[in-house]
């Protein structure tokens, strides 16, 4: 085969490859979705993180809105249709019995423990056994969690706390409530409006402007777990699915660790 032939032999080649690439890019591009994820706070920092990977690797775009796994149970029962739903794993079974999940999705994310925060810089008081966590709280300013009127599972879990070892009455007057938006009791801790903040360790760790005491002593930690569903009603439900296992990806994995979880 002479020069001219080569040249036109690849040429060809080069051209089919070109659109064969192109092809795959079309065909890409109209299968991306936009998949609408309801979840947890806790893991604000983590799918925030994730997504631009995620978004990269599938085509398929992210619209995620955060709050009380509770609260967004009952958007869900009011009639909204995410696609995925990331809540606790008692109100995504209650979504499969309902019919508004499938049943064969019911996937653990991560967990989360309560920890102690303080604005970043300021003295740690030890708070390693729960005689020293109690003094902790005795001797702050002011301490702070979520209201638990809004359902949020850290300031439920505290509120009840405190009552258990008989010390609300006696910290009321120095107790900040917060909502349980994304970054509140965060920004309060950092404003120096509350000297130590009661939360996920997953919502201190990411925060620039905080540093984690710890967590609560052994005896009195509690741990949430976030479990992924695919609702029934979405209309992404395979794009959900790839995104739930992405979520559970050795990948996804380290950050989930970084952020100060554990893998669910």
């Amino acid at each position: 085969m002479g020069d001219g032939s080569r040249a036109k032999v690849t040429g060809i080649l080069q051209a089919a490859a070109f659109f064969l690439l192109l092809g795959f890019s079309t065909a890409g591009a109209a299968d991306a979705a936009e998949i609408k994820v309801l979840s947890s706070s806790a893991l604000n920092a983590v799918i925030t993180e994730l997504t631009p990977q995620f978004e990269r690797a599938t085509g398929h775009r992210l619209s995620v809105q955060y709050g009380a796994s509770a609260v967004l149970k009952k958007r869900i029962d009011a009639g909204e249709t995410p696609d995925i739903a990331i809540l606790t794993p008692a109100l995504i079974d209650e979504l499969i019995k309902q019919g508004k999940c499938a049943s064969d999705v019911h996937t653990d994310i991560a967990r989360s423990g309560v920890g102690v925060a303080v604005r970043a810089g300021a003295p740690k008081p030890d708070i390693g056994t729960v005689e020293a966590f109690k003094k902790a709280l005795r001797d702050a300013r002011s301490i702070g969690y979520t209201n638990p009127a809004l359902g949020g599972l850290s300031g439920v879990y505290i509120g009840g706390l405190l009552e258990r070892l008989g010390m609300a009455a006696e910290l009321k007057s120095k107790t900040v409530l917060t909502s349980n938006a994304p970054h509140v009791l965060a920004e309060a801790v950092v404003k120096g409006d509350i000297e130590l903040g009661l939360i996920q360790i997953s919502e201190i760790v990411p925060e620039p402007g905080l540093q984690l005491v710890g967590p609560l002593p052994p005896e009195l930690q509690n741990f949430s777990v976030f479990t992924a569903g695919v609702l029934a009603a979405g209309k992404e439900p395979e794009a959900g699915r790839a995104l739930i296992k992405f979520l559970a990806s050795p990948d996804a994995l380290k950050v989930i660790k970084a952020k100060g979880m554990e893998p669910g």
